[in-house]
């Protein structure tokens, strides 16, 4: 291969020879330097190609110029094989399409970017169903599961992706557009005569088991086997073809399935117990062990489970099957628990699927990593190879938590390995070598789901021998002659310690604001949080009022998901790609569409918080520079509100806002969308309200005090709101009482990243506040996004001050300190069906339980969606955001108020939902919790 560096003239190349977009720039290069492994590599630039044309003329340049290529899905590979210095296939963005599915023949022809329950909706709507199904099922791509013969938990029962595809179209490495199918026909010249001459080799070189993944499957070319090339070149990782089209095979999905939940002792236990089960027809046997599990919610006791799907044509008989497997075992498990209701398995599916992410962690929050990822042994033999792959993680001093498909003898484990230091890496050499031997000696495969790529590789001659794998190279240069595709990937590989993702980072802690308490006060280890496992990158926030991502779902663009984001702060601190640090124009425009919604810091497996980086970003970037308008329009808002309440000039502001001229003027000025109404401001905040109650002589309940907290909105917005919660607690029996003089969370500061004035006005707070701290009062915080900034931001500020983390344990929501401090009072019974959105920080920092529990004492029945309304505070009113404020607010919250009862209360706790309700949801009305009950009191 030619050095890429060089080759500027390739871009110019691809531009004139395929109809698909070219990519160059250093915000394209940074986003594909990673998958989900432990490996970075940086390409020359990225192609989203339209069809097979664009395809085979791409790979017609590069081939003529000696650039590599990679062909990508959705970049959640966990070996590396979808990383390359080269030219990166994008078909997530054009070729993506189900091109037509025969629910009579059961199958459907789709191209490579079709992520994979795309392609399950479509056939669900046919009673079928995609049989395999990674735990990353809602992003992954059909092409990306063909290239590493991708499996899933079904696979005790559907197989492997290699088990359900038909045939493939395929571009060569040589630039010959291949039929693979069953038979000869369609193979590249050659292949034939080789696999002929090395038939005994094929014959006795490969272990039979069912996630044998590593390697070439050269024995599903055997005679005896019916000569299949497409399922030989399932799992070759792109390294013999590109695949532009494949004809799959769908199963019929069961009418009703039941999840029985087997608790073990330990993991031994239900290792042991796991093969077994097999004889009982399962379409699954999961297993995790407690370690894994952040909410033990709806498992049965244990330390370690196995999760146990059945089927059948009615609920009963799935229950009855589930049941029978859970009477069958009794006398090994410790407890078990069978579920039939849907929303009930989902709830426990998403325990098993995010343990992906969950295991980058370990209890102690310490960093684990892949490179082991995925080892398959015979499931007879899945207990013995645990205890001897412990064993081995405590000779070498490292630690990590299987867990995985139990059933197939396919473990995941992420480890702690230390990829920082040499030591560690060659500590990571050492232990991959050793464990190689052990999987080998149980009859395993290196690679038992995800591909060997670059971990794995190197170690193939400890499974296959040396004259197997120097076959392997053979049947490579049959494919692809110039070495074009994904080189350095099964064959002739680059050594597992080489291009370790962790090697250009500073090894020294970034100088920031934040204090990353959770990443032990780096940055940079805050950014490598994101070990690319894509749950953002779905199309849709999924059930359970999930959040994250909600620019990546209005866009479609990775440079908009978190972990787009997470990959840009990660080049920064590189400096190799993105090279202007803080001051990066790229990272600022990734940025520039994340809505703080907080959502990845629930919804992320891994905890990423973009929101805080976003703000730290933007803290470095302007400082000591102008910012934009909207930064000192809307992030010094509590200063303008609180000016015109004490000059009394609302009135005027408002006047000045229905005179569309000088209203086009003022949001000109101040950076925010021309199509957007500006609020109106209150003629009477409500610390004046609540202050001339006072002087009348109004006193409160019998009960406690309680602090209410008069945030901004509220005060100078919808101070509706204050006087309802006012209303409600001291009908609960409550006193409630507003803090002297003024006080502010800092939240418009904060998420315009003007964090030196953040601190300063926090810091003014804990004074004021200093009263409340002497006592036992609690903090009622009614608007979730100052409660939120309340509990963490202000914690993350001033961790060396210890009133802050005083204070932020104080802090509780409407519906918490009506539980806690008036447990025995009744609501108002509403009776009447709610609709409307979780807010977004109520979500991912706060909780909504309480909030739950007092809707259904008041008889407001209905679950709130999920998602983001797409207002976000300052976000949607800038200049710039309004179609994606509309497409988040498209996304669920407007479909969900448009197809509610007519009668139904709309409820929205956080003054933007209400706003963007108004805005774009002509003229409805969205009402705060305290605001319903309120009303109920008074037709009480």
């Amino acid at each position: 291969m030619s050095d890429v560096s060089d080759l500027g003239g390739v871009e110019t190349e691809l531009r004139a020879a395929v109809r698909g977009e070219v990519d160059f720039s250093v915000t394209a290069r940074a986003l594909n330097t990673m998958d989900a492994s432990n490996y970075r590599r940086v390409p020359l630039g990225v192609l989203a190609p339209r069809d097979a044309d664009d395809v085979a003329a791409a790979l017609a340049v590069c081939r003529e110029r000696g650039v590599p290529v990679v062909a990508r899905g959705a970049g959640t590979s966990i070996a590396g094989q979808a990383t390359g210095t080269g030219l990166v296939l994008d078909f997530t963005r054009h070729m993506n399409r189900i091109l037509s599915l025969d629910a009579e023949s059961r199958t459907a022809v789709v191209q490579p970017g079709v992520i994979c329950d795309a392609l399950r909706g479509a056939a669900g709507a046919h009673g079928l169903t995609f049989g395999p199904d990674p735990s990353t099922h809602n992003r992954c791509t059909l092409g990306g599961m063909i290239g590493n013969n991708s499996c899933g938990s079904h696979s005790v029962a559907w197989g492997t992706t290699a088990d359900n595809v038909a045939s493939l179209s395929v571009v060569s490495g040589a630039g010959d557009r291949l039929a693979l199918g069953q038979g000869w026909s369609g193979a590249p010249e050659g292949l034939r005569a080789l696999v002929d001459g090395e038939l005994e080799l094929l014959r006795t070189g490969f272990p039979e088991l069912p996630r044998r993944i590593s390697g070439y499957a050269l024995d599903a070319m055997l005679p005896e086997r019916g000569v299949d090339l497409a399922r030989a070149f399932c799992g070759s990782e792109g390294t013999l073809g590109v695949v532009t089209e494949a004809v799959v095979r769908l199963v019929e999905s069961p009418r009703a399935r039941a999840l029985a939940v087997l608790g073990y002792a330990d993991e031994s236990a239900a290792a042991e117990a796991a093969a077994g089960l097999l004889p009982h027809g399962p379409l699954t046997v999961e297993g995790m062990a407690a370690d894994l599990v952040r909410g033990s919610e709806g498992l049965p006791k244990g330390g370690a489970w196995l999760f146990v799907e059945t089927g059948g044509a009615s609920e009963g008989e799935a229950r009855a099957r589930a049941e029978a497997i859970a009477r069958a075992v009794s006398g090994d498990t410790v407890d078990s628990v069978v579920v039939t209701d849907p929303a009930g398995q989902r709830a426990l599916w998403r325990v098993r699927e995010d343990a992906s992410g969950t295991a980058t962690r370990m209890p102690d929050g310490s960093e684990a990593w892949p490179g082991w990822e995925d080892c398959a042994v015979p499931p007879a033999r899945l207990g013995a190879y645990l205890r001897d792959f412990r064993g081995l993680l405590a000779e070498h001093g490292l630690r990590g938590t299987p867990y995985g498909h139990f059933g197939d003898g396919c473990i995941h484990v992420r480890i702690d390995f230390d990829l920082m230091s040499e030591t560690g890496v060659r500590r990571f050499r050492r232990f991959s070598e050793d464990l190689a031997e052990v999987v080998v000696a149980h009859g395993g495969s290196l690679s038992g789901e995800h591909g060997d790529g670059q971990a794995r590789a190197e170690l193939l001659p400890k499974m296959y021998g040396a004259d197997l794998v120097r076959l392997f190279e053979r049947v490579k240069g049959v494919w692809d002659p110039a070495d074009l595709l994904n080189p350095g990937m099964l064959v002739r590989p680059a050594p597992l310690d080489a291009n370790l993702r962790f090697d250009p980072l500073p090894r020294k802690p970034v100088d920031v604001a934040f204090g990353y308490p959770h990443d032990g006060g780096d940055f940079s280890a805050a950014v490598r949080r994101c070990v690319g496992v894509a749950k953002c990158r779905t199309t849709s926030a999924g059930s359970g009022g999930g959040v994250m991502c909600p620019s990546f779902r209005a866009t479609g663009e990775e440079e908009h998901s978190t972990r787009g984001r997470a990959r840009l702060l990660h080049e920064m601190l590189a400096g190799e790609v993105v090279t202007d640090g803080w001051r990066s124009e790229e990272v600022r425009d990734a940025l520039d569409l994340c809505l703080s919604c907080k959502g990845c810091r629930s919804d992320c497996p891994v905890g990423v918080d973009m929101a805080t980086y976003k703000a730290e970003f933007l803290h470095h970037h302007y400082e000591g520079r102008k910012r934009p308008a909207a930064h000192y329009a809307m992030g010094w808002l509590p200063v303008w509100l609180r000016l015109a309440d004490r000059t009394r000039t609302a009135g005027l502001a408002n006047a000045v806002a229905r005179v569309g001229v000088l209203a086009s003027l003022a949001k000109r000025m101040g950076g925010i969308a021309q199509e957007r109404e500006i609020p109106r401001l209150a003629g009477e905040s409500f610390r004046r309200w609540f202050r001339g109650r006072q002087d009348a002589g109004a006193s409160g309940g019998p009960g406690p005090a309680v602090v209410l907290w008069p945030d901004t909105f509220t005060d100078h917005l919808s101070p509706a709101v204050g006087r309802a919660a006012v209303r409600v607690l001291e009908a609960a029996g409550l006193r409630p009482v507003v803090p002297p003089g003024d006080v502010c969370c800092g939240l418009t500061y904060v998420s315009t990243g003007q964090l030196d004035r953040a601190r300063a006005v926090m810091r003014r707070t804990l004074e004021r506040m200093g009263p409340l701290l002497d006592s036992d009062a609690l903090l009622v915080v009614l608007e979730p996004s100052c409660a939120a900034a309340l509990k963490t931001d202000l914690v993350e500020l001033l961790g060396d001050d210890e009133r802050a983390a005083e204070l932020a344990g104080r802090v509780r929501t409407f519906a918490e300190a009506l539980e806690e401090l008036a447990p025995e009072w009744s609501p108002p019974r509403i009776d009447r069906a709610a609709v409307g959105q979780t807010h977004c920080h109520q979500h991912a920092v706060l909780g909504d339980g309480a909030e739950r529990r007092l809707r259904e004492k008041a008889g407001l029945e209905g679950e709130l969606s999920g998602g983001c309304c797409g207002l976000a505070g300052n976000f949607g009113f800038e200049a710039g955001h309004f179609e994606v404020s509309v497409a988040c607010a498209e996304d669920q919250l407007l479909p969900a108020v448009r197809s509610a009862p007519s009668d139904a209360v709309v409820l929205a706790d956080g003054f933007s939902c209400r706003t963007q309700l108004e805005q774009l949801g002509g003229g409805v009305r969205g009402r705060h919790l305290a605001e319903v009950l309120a009303e109920g009191l008074g037709e009480a």
